[in-house]
């Protein structure tokens, strides 16, 4: 007799946050260099604008949010310098480099593609 995951078939409001953490996790990437398209920008800033543009729908707390620039950074997608100005504490802003541009095409081209065929299947946009 075949024995299931004691987790399976639960839709409550754990299981829909884990979804929506995993979502997080792997836009990650797609939002901060989306952002750093647009001009340089410190990490504090980022997590600011992916709340204000999702209308608080993604939320990262800026802790999460530093290991993936680091990441991005070690990969050379991203560079990053520190910034001082008087009566402030010292930032590191962050842009996007060339490597980093083609990253941001790929990356769209495949959630353009995984959210039309999500929308064949369940229908989730209007």
């Amino acid at each position: 007799m075949a024995t299931r995951n004691a987790g399976a078939g639960r839709s409550g409001p754990a299981k829909q946050s884990g979804l929506h953490n995993e979502l997080k996790r792997g836009s990650a990437e797609l939002l901060i260099l989306a952002l750093l398209e647009e001009r340089q920008r410190h990490g504090y800033d980022i997590g600011q604008l992916i709340a204000r543009r999702s209308d608080g729908a993604i939320n990262f707390h800026i802790t999460s949010l530093y290991p993936t620039l680091y990441r991005l950074e070690d990969r050379e997608l991203i560079e990053g310098r520190w910034v001082e100005r008087a009566g402030q504490r010292r930032r590191r802003y962050y842009k996007l480099t060339a490597a980093g541009r083609k990253v941001l095409a790929a990356q769209r081209g495949v959630w353009d593609t995984f959210f039309a065929a999500l929308n064949r299947v369940a229908r989730v946009t209007g």
